[in-house]
């Protein structure tokens, strides 16, 4: 073997995928490829992982606005969540927050979108594009506006109270005797398009011979949807729950706004509970433990829609 041969490098084998010689380093031209990243890897850790890793710090200790912890800020180990376990408001805002929940997004929000969603399947394309656009105009509008918008039609004094009271109906004031109820109507007033468009797009992939080859069997149209299009479209039923739980549980201005938690407590959920503890009593740490709490719930309600998955649709 010559000099020359023997200071070459060896090439990959063809054959085998391997490569005996010595490993290149990184050149001048992919360092410089990496240079744009750097921008935004600072902005998400500045902006994403720094303000979860505060909030971390923040829930075990005695951070707070006024007094004591503002002062001096001491780590507390868990006794902020020692502290909201053993807090009726706490369990209160957290039955609160599970009821508008299932209310409004799991059934209202999740059964009236799939309704939709088969009644324009079959409607003509122009009772389609009016239901359409006035469903997602609801959806549309700012939530602060929808706020208003339904703390007027249900106040003491307003239009729904006027329509009952011009028929004979006694009139009341709906968000006092009902509030969780009046916020969940508007919730899913406000939301149900998202869940109409979800099922919409899974619906136009479900092949129409096989629903016809269904009723030719004897299948009933529930029948058919529940033994045929439902198995179908599952991915996408799990995927709308999860998305609206998720979006429901943070919920926070349209209950501020037409109720701000109250009567009292009876429609203060967790978003509210976790606001008045940091801000109107000043207790930054165990806001922020309550808001983890939070975050928890999502998680496992994440956990539970995942299961509704295919076992194939897992990996």
């Amino acid at each position: 073997m010559t000099a020359a041969a023997a200071a070459t490098p060896t090439r990959p084998d063809a054959a085998t995928g391997t490569d005996d010689g010595p490993r290149r380093a990184p050149t001048a031209r992919t360092v410089r490829r990496g240079v744009p990243l750097v921008p935004a890897v600072v902005l998400l850790l500045a902006f994403m992982a720094g303000p979860i890793v505060y909030s971390l710090y923040l829930a075990f200790t005695n951070r707070a606005l006024r007094g004591e912890g503002a002062s001096e800020t001491a780590f507390v180990g868990v006794d902020n969540f020692a502290q909201a376990f053993g807090s009726d408001d706490f369990w209160n805002a957290v039955g609160l927050t599970l009821l508008f929940t299932v209310l409004s997004a799991v059934i209202g929000q999740n059964v009236l979108g799939m309704l939709l969603a088969l009644l324009m399947r079959r409607a003509t394309k122009v009772v389609s594009t009016l239901t359409g656009a006035v469903v997602i105009g609801a959806w549309i509008l700012p939530e602060v506006v929808a706020a208003y918008l339904w703390y007027t039609f249900l106040g003491d004094e307003g239009s729904l109270n006027q329509v009952l009271t011009s028929i004979g109906l006694p009139a009341q004031d709906w968000l006092f005797s009902v509030p969780i109820l009046a916020v969940s109507f508007a919730n899913v007033w406000r939301g149900a398009a998202f869940s109409m468009l979800i099922y919409t797009a899974a619906l136009s992939q479900v092949s129409p011979e096989i629903e016809e080859a269904a009723l030719m069997d004897g299948a009933g149209r529930v029948r058919k949807f529940v033994s045929v299009t439902l198995p179908i479209i599952r991915r996408s039923v799990a995927t709308n729950l999860m998305l609206i739980t998720l979006q429901t549980l943070s919920v926070f201005g349209l209950i501020f706004i037409m109720t701000a938690g109250g009567p009292g407590t009876s429609s203060q959920t967790l978003p509210l509970y976790m606001y008045e503890q940091a801000f109107s009593y000043g207790q930054l740490g165990y806001g922020t433990a309550v808001a983890l709490l939070l975050l928890v719930i999502g998680g496992l309600a994440s956990l539970a829609y995942l299961k509704m998955l295919p076992e194939e649709e897992k990996s």
